[in-house]
């Protein structure tokens, strides 16, 4: 045998042991290295692996008290992932289902909304470059998820929204389909800026995570200028939130998303103290009534945008000083034809422009508001 034959043998030989050899298991266990920890959400991270591979690892992807954890593994080459049984996707993403409109949002921020070829309730999205794109399908919700039409989005990845626990029937359609996916928890922070900083989550999704980190910079800067600027005053203004569900009034918890901001504002929650859990927590109508009867703003009143709407609701309520005075507005100045709220959508990455609309209602000038009304 010549030598040359040998060698082509031998490079057969090698090349059958390669390709027929065990490939390493992977697991998150790999991923040791943080790369980021966030300065005001709690419930994600990421993490690096010694090939730079990252793990964007959800700890708070839903409401409750339990730590569920939900990962996304992103890796740099097929290669690389041999051997991994989690969730995950080669390179940056670049077409992306959206099942919640914050998604939206952090996208747009992010300078990725040309991405979203899919969405939920598509409605309710206020983002013009969505919902007036005809190439961006509606798939659905829940249980009712049209998986024909994922499957022909050809989706990189799926973002889901999560109330209280997983939808093991879409997860497991979706690894069936082999269409990866990873729950978002950006509605569960409690912290405004905490909310904004989930866009560095979804920019190391995109592959921009030093675009996400800087201009999540630029809205902590904001929120900070906004806030320093606004008048201390030592009229206490007493703000009541919400309006009854099913014979039931819900206040947040003293640490809420609202009453941070209202507390910001320079305004005072007015059942704060009364609910240091992490959740709302139910009043009786006439424990409400009397909370009302002392407010001076009454801010989230439901999806009523007249004093007639909220008659309709809470008749009982109307007599009191806060509606006699008109001090009561809603968030829902901006909205679609079918009642989506922007409020749900891009506020998560302006909140100062939240908090200044609920400075300038403290202060009792609504001329130039943004996502607040007042009650026609």
């Amino acid at each position: 045998m010549n030598f040359n034959l040998r060698y082509a043998l031998f490079a057969v030989m090698a090349c059958i042991c390669v390709c027929c050899a065990p490939h390493k298991e992977r697991s998150n266990d790999d991923f040791l290295h943080t790369v980021y920890t966030p300065a005001y959400a709690s419930g994600f991270e990421i993490l690096a692996d010694d090939d730079q591979n990252t793990l964007l690892r959800v700890t708070r992807p839903w409401q409750g008290d339990a730590v569920v954890e939900q990962t996304l593994a992103i890796f740099g080459s097929e290669e690389a992932a041999a051997g991994y049984s989690g969730e995950y996707i080669v390179g940056a993403a670049e077409r992306v289902v959206c099942m919640s409109t914050s998604h939206i949002a952090l996208l747009d921020a992010l300078g990725e909304v040309q991405s979203v070829v899919g969405v939920s309730g598509k409605q309710y999205v206020m983002n013009e470059r969505v919902s007036q794109n005809g190439a961006v399908r509606d798939v659905g919700y829940d249980s009712n998820l049209d998986y024909e039409a994922l499957v022909l989005l050809r989706p990189d990845v799926v973002l889901l929204y999560g109330v209280s626990a997983e939808n093991s029937s879409v997860t497991a359609k979706l690894r069936e389909l082999k269409i990866p996916y990873i729950y978002l928890g950006d509605y569960t922070e409690q912290s405004p800026l905490g909310k904004a900083e989930w866009m560095v989550a979804v920019a190391e999704i995109m592959g921009c995570r030093t675009r996400g980190e800087e201009l999540f910079s630029e809205v902590v800067a904001r929120y900070e200028e906004v806030r320093e600027s606004i008048p201390k005053s030592d009229d206490e203004c007493r703000v009541m939130l919400n309006t009854p569900y099913q014979d039931v009034w819900y206040m947040p918890s003293d640490d809420s998303y609202m009453v941070r901001l209202i507390e910001d504002a320079g305004g005072s929650y007015i059942y704060k103290g009364k609910n240091p859990s992490s959740e709302s927590v139910g009043i009786s109508l006439e424990d409400a009534y009397l909370l009302v009867n002392r407010a001076d703003v009454w801010l989230n009143v439901g999806q009523f945008r007249s004093f007639e709407e909220l008659r309709s609701a809470a008749p009982h309520f109307m007599a009191t000083p806060v509606v006699e005075r008109g001090a009561v507005y809603n968030n829902n100045r901006r909205q679609t034809a079918a009642g989506g709220s922007d409020f749900w959508e891009s506020a998560i990455v302006q909140p100062d422009v939240v908090l200044r609309d609920i400075a300038s209602i403290i202060a009792g000038d609504d001329s130039r508001l943004y996502y607040y009304h007042r009650l026609e």
